[in-house]
């Protein structure tokens, strides 16, 4: 008597992509975008919270963010990776609330607290003055100028990924972070003799990958 195949364990089993979660979501999937939201949520809050500033702010921008991304699912052409979509959606959203209003002035421990939720730092005091520092000169600068800083700067993306997500040409990348830097640069000077900072802060490489 043959006996039945197998069924592969959930380990076994390749991962479902982002592109495919969202194909289920367009397709009437009730948890296919729950699912989306899960695996990507956190870094979308790390580019809203250092793009912004405000833990509230930030908060509100990814939640509009994803509710966009639910309801112009059916708008994804698969051009680029669902990830490279999803945070054009979220840095647009950023960029919308900063150009809509001010941001108001968040209290450094709250800023501190939400920011180590996501980057734990080493020397905490250190860190923290240069983090506070940092993020008050970023709003110095020009909405798209700190976006570009943030995605690249900050995140870790390349100048090519950062092009994808703010939909813009590589060279433009490149002008808005050196014309941002060169405005930072004499703000954040004196922390060149605390801190070997080459850029406005040491971002984690990242790359954006579908799935």
């Amino acid at each position: 008597m043959n006996s039945p195949p197998e069924t592969p364990s959930s380990a076994e089993r390749p991962a479902i992509s982002d592109a495919e979660l969202l194909t289920a979501h367009i397709d009437g999937d009730p948890h296919a975008f729950s699912e989306i939201v899960k695996r990507h949520r956190d870094r979308m809050w790390a580019v809203a919270l250092r793009t912004l500033g405000d833990p509230d702010e930030a908060a509100d921008a990814v939640q509009d963010a994803f509710v966009s991304a639910y309801r112009k699912a059916g708008s994804f052409r698969g051009e680029a990776a669902v990830t490279t979509w999803l945070h054009r959606i979220v840095v647009n959203a950023c960029l919308d609330r900063m150009r809509r209003k001010s941001i108001r002035p968040v209290a450094d421990d709250e800023l501190i607290e939400a920011a180590e939720r996501e980057t734990p730092m080493p020397d905490q005091t250190v860190e923290r003055e240069v983090s506070m520092e940092v993020s008050a000169a970023l709003k110095l600068l020009p909405p798209d100028q700190r976006a570009a800083l943030v995605l690249v700067d900050m995140m870790g993306y390349s100048v090519e990924d950062a092009a994808q997500v703010l939909g813009v040409p590589s060279g433009t990348v490149k002008s808005r972070c050196a014309r941002g830097r060169a405005k930072l640069a004499p703000i954040l000077s004196h922390l060149r003799n605390r801190s070997n900072l080459s850029r406005v802060s040491s971002g984690k490489g990242a790359e954006l990958r579908d799935g």
